[in-house]
Formats: C-alpha cells, sequence, structure tokens
C-alpha cells in the first residue's frame, strides 16, 4: 500500500508543478497585454480655436478596428456635431464635423475597438471662439485617454460591453481549471487502483 501512495504523491507533486508552470507562462501574458492608447489629437485636448474644424483626428499607438468606433462631438447644450461615421486609417481615426457649429466649449467623447480586440474610450475638450469652421486644422498635440463617464451618455452606451478582464485571461483560467479537475480525476484512479492491488 506504501508503494502505491508513495507513486500518487510525487505524481501529484509533478501535476502541481507542471499546473503552477503553466499559469506562470500562461496568464502573465494575457494580463500584460497593453491595450492600445491615443497618442495625439487634432484639436489637442483644451486647444482654443478660432474657428471649428472641418474634422477631428485621433491618432492611437496601434490600427484600431473600424468596428463600433464612435466619435461624438458635443457643445455645451449636448448637440453633437459628428457628421457621418468615424474613418480609420492606419493608426488614424477622423470623424468629420457637420458645418455650422456655434462658437463655444466642446467635449468629445471616443470610442475605438483596440488592435487587440477590446474597446478603449476617452474624452477630451477644446473651445472654438467664432461660429462657422476654420479652412485647415490646427497641428496635433497629445492627449491621454480618460474614461467616458457612462452616466453622461457617452459613447460606451453604444458599442458593445466588454468585460472588466481580458478574455483571453479568462480562456487562460478555464483551461487551468480543466487542467486541474483533469489531474484530480487521474489521481483519484491512480490511488483507487493502488487500493486494490
Amino acid at each position: 500500500m506504501k508503494q502505491p501512495l508513495r507513486r500518487l504523491a510525487v505524481f501529484v507533486r509533478f501535476a502541481a508543478a507542471a499546473l503552477l508552470a503553466a499559469a506562470a507562462v500562461l496568464v502573465p501574458s494575457g494580463a500584460a497585454q497593453a491595450h492600445d492608447e491615443l497618442v495625439s489629437s487634432t484639436p489637442a485636448d483644451g486647444a482654443a480655436l478660432k474657428a471649428m474644424p472641418s474634422e477631428l483626428v485621433l491618432n492611437f499607438s496601434n490600427v484600431p478596428i473600424a468596428l463600433g468606433s464612435v466619435v461624438r462631438i458635443q457643445d455645451s447644450a449636448g448637440t453633437d456635431w459628428a457628421d457621418g461615421s468615424v474613418q480609420i486609417v492606419d493608426r488614424t481615426a477622423t470623424q468629420r464635423i457637420k458645418p455650422g457649429a456655434p462658437a463655444g466649449k466642446y467635449s468629445v467623447l471616443w470610442r475605438v475597438v483596440s488592435s487587440d480586440s477590446h474597446a478603449i474610450d476617452g474624452k477630451l475638450s477644446f473651445t472654438v471662439a467664432g461660429g462657422g469652421q476654420a479652412a485647415a486644422s490646427p497641428e496635433p498635440s497629445v492627449g491621454r485617454p480618460e474614461p467616458i463617464d457612462t452616466a453622461t451618455g457617452s459613447p460606451a452606451a453604444a458599442a458593445p460591453d466588454e468585460p472588466a478582464v481580458p478574455w483571453s485571461v479568462i480562456g487562460m483560467g478555464a483551461v487551468l481549471v480543466v487542467l486541474g479537475v483533469v489531474i484530480a480525476v487521474t489521481a483519484r484512479r491512480r490511488l483507487g487502483n493502488g487500493g486494490q492491488g
């Protein structure tokens, strides 16, 4: 009886070590996967413009996925001046702006799907001194994304909900759980066979 138990103990130790090694290799790679981020915008966050540009441009650290992308350009009354859908070419997302936008402060709420298939969002703002549109857009400037408050009616409501934990990590966790169950069942069978012998 001692020999089968000794073999079982060695097997369980080996299986546990293999499980821990798999977790160490798989889980950090999924968790450390960085999402794309906003690198710059035109107009820049906080910019003061003489007139409204004809378009808003967002530049990202990688190529976002066009599906599910939303950009809203809202004046102080909450009117959205975005014209048509977002156009994505390489790392740049461009949103046309309707003509006739009044002077005042504008809030930009954006949401795109990162190249790793996870949604990212942010906000920025700028002010316009006069109505109408400028002939050319100003130079881009660095901006940082911030979470959008969904209570304000942000683009987050228009795009599909994303889990708090990336799907890759959830999938790897499920694989590790299944592996643990298989190891437990195998250990129980070996213990049963040892007891009969």
